[in-house]
């Protein structure tokens, strides 16, 4: 894991591309406002990629969506880094980074190895 704390990455290199909200609505099928629900409910994640003020907006990592909904294991993984008190910044940070697992948490979740990056993601809260 990289020295830098996971509030202060770079999004912008860490995640390779990056959702509009209707961008997001479009591919899970509902409306903006259902995607603004989906990341209030930890469903999905949404940063600021660059720095705030600079004319960027919040999007969400296109990752995080496959076939229409949600990567299987993303909501029960930001769940648990949410109840340690992670903000939205720094679950992506996480996801994208972590190198304690063979590849990144988001590498676990499309192979179907959700479980590891959840084991992992607990056991930072010890």
């Amino acid at each position: 894991m990289s020295d830098i704390p996971l509030a202060q990455q770079d999004l912008v290199t860490l995640v390779d591309a990056w959702l509009s909200w209707d961008e997001a609505a479009e591919l899970l099928g509902v409306t903006p406002a259902k995607v603004r629900t989906m990341v209030r409910e930890h469903q999905l994640a949404a940063a600021v990629p660059g720095e705030p003020g600079q004319g960027v907006r919040q999007g969400i990592p296109a990752l995080f969506i496959v076939d229409g909904e949600p990567v299987k294991g993303l909501p029960g993984l930001l769940t648990s880094l949410h109840d340690q008190g992670f903000d939205d910044r720094e679950c992506i940070a996480w996801i994208f980074l972590d190198a304690d697992l063979p590849g990144r948490p988001i590498d676990a979740l499309h192979e179907n190895r959700g479980a590891e990056a959840k084991r992992r993601a607990q056991a930072l809260g010890f």
